[in-house]
């Protein structure tokens, strides 16, 4: 008899366990997927055509409240718990659950999903979503090239739309991203790539995306996300850890494992955190890894039009995931408000609407705005939230131009941030001798 499998997941980790681990594997049988995290995921069919012979009529996706009755009604031997960002204590709450309901609960190791590159790969990965990995990614591309390396970059997964549409997924220009009909939380990872003139892959099937993405680079370089650990061996593992959640980094799963495998530890964002806790992180690091080489860097924050903030009621919009499971109340916006002078941050509830008013209902993000875009529904409710708003300027704190997505019709100025590392910390070049010799 085979053993009958549901993988939890939010698309992506839970996509990679099954095609790394299950997919061809006639020992079991994957009976269903269920989604979370992200919203218009579920009610979806994992297609035959990336599930394999295995599974001629594809595999079906559920919502994750459906969990007990799925172990109940589809007699399920095994659940894989496969999505990140999550505490330990939800993790084990989840785990009680399916334990209860009279299933196994599983968690896959690194040595079970990591596929092996034929080039050298630099893996960025982070304790906490938010935590200041983009910009640590694109500080590494930059040094990678300036030593004369080919440098193609692989995004974790973020296939929201059509699964065997976005199988794998080539960026190389800014038209990319319209040809793909990427999300916005896509865009903020793949546009500074583009524009930086890095290509970078995602999709759903990361052993033929690693198949294309080695064959064009000297380095690969795995871009993390959601705290989740790579999906490629690393030959360079580095971590980016937040002392603005210190504590975080030994409390989430799987941050903490990343924690421990890390060759080096970026603590970010020192400007913002206090000697308290720098100092919190500093011990936790010196406990669970001491072998790791820790670099301390600065979130250095810019903005286009700083005199248009000062004395202004402001509207702040910060990258979605980073408020919503990664848990932070600020962002990158907040401190450009806060350094420039404005008069207030003001809280857009009173005007949120539809699937946004429920993300604040759920989530407790502050009083700034969390860019959702997962669907034309969601990019109108955020245009009409930004013109009701009682507010005199709209500072866009998220990862690209949200002018270029959606309609805003107040004054807005723009927010980047870039990684600075501090001058008495060693440097990312230094962690990347090595592999460069």
């Amino acid at each position: 008899m085979r053993r009958r499998l549901l993988i939890m997941g939010a698309a992506g980790r839970d996509f990679h366990n099954f095609n790394v681990t299950y997919r061809n594997d006639p020992k079991v049988e994957v009976v269903a997927f269920t989604a979370t995290q992200i919203p218009f995921i579920d009610d979806r069919t994992y297609p035959a055509s990336l599930a394999g012979q295995h599974y001629p009529e594809g595999i079906p996706i559920h919502d994750e409240s459906m969990l007990s009755q799925l172990i109940t009604e589809q007699e399920i031997d095994d659940v894989v718990f496969s999505y990140s960002d999550i505490s330990h204590a939800n993790v084990m709450h989840k785990a009680s659950q399916v334990l209860a309901d009279g299933a196994s609960f599983v968690l896959l190791g690194a040595r079970a999903t990591m596929l092996t590159s034929t080039v050298p790969v630099v893996s960025v990965c982070a304790v906490r979503t938010g935590s200041g990995k983009s910009q640590t990614t694109r500080a590494i591309a930059g040094l990678l090239k300036e030593a004369g390396k080919r440098v193609v970059a692989v995004r974790h997964p973020m296939p929201y739309g059509n699964l065997e549409a976005q199988r794998v997924q080539r960026y190389a220009t800014l038209a990319d991203l319209d040809r793909y009909d990427t999300t916005i939380e896509e865009r903020e990872e793949y546009e500074p790539h583009i524009t930086s003139g890095t290509i970078i892959y995602a999709g759903v099937d990361y052993g033929d995306i690693l198949e294309q993405a080695q064959a064009e680079c000297d380095v690969l370089l795995w871009d993390g996300g959601n705290n989740d650990l790579p999906f490629y061996k690393p030959d360079l593992n580095i971590v980016v850890a937040d002392p603005l959640r210190a504590g975080h980094e030994t409390s989430y799963y799987p941050g903490e494992v990343n924690l421990r495998m890390a060759d080096v530890i970026v603590i970010n964002k020192m400007d913002s955190a206090s000697a308290e806790q720098v100092s919190a992180l500093m011990d936790t690091i010196h406990q669970t890894n001491q072998g790791a080489t820790v670099i301390r860097a600065n979130s250095q924050v810019s903005v286009d039009d700083p005199d248009a903030i000062r004395g202004k009621r402001v509207l702040v919009v910060e990258d979605g995931p980073t408020l919503t499971h990664g848990e932070m109340k600020f962002g990158a916006g907040v401190v450009a408000a806060r350094a420039h002078g404005a008069s207030e941050i003001v809280d857009p509830r009173p005007w949120a609407i539809g699937t946004i008013a429920a993300t604040f209902l759920k989530y407790d993000v502050g009083p700034v705005l969390p860019a959702m875009g997962y669907s034309e529904g969601q990019l109108a409710e955020m245009e009409q939230i930004i013109d009701t708003a009682d507010v005199d300027v709209v500072i866009i704190g998220t990862p690209i131009d949200l002018r270029a997505v959606i309609d805003i019709r107040k004054p807005a100025v723009r927010v980047r941030y870039d990684l600075e590392v501090l001058p008495d910390s060693p440097s990312l070049l230094d962690a990347l001798k090595p592999l460069l010799a």
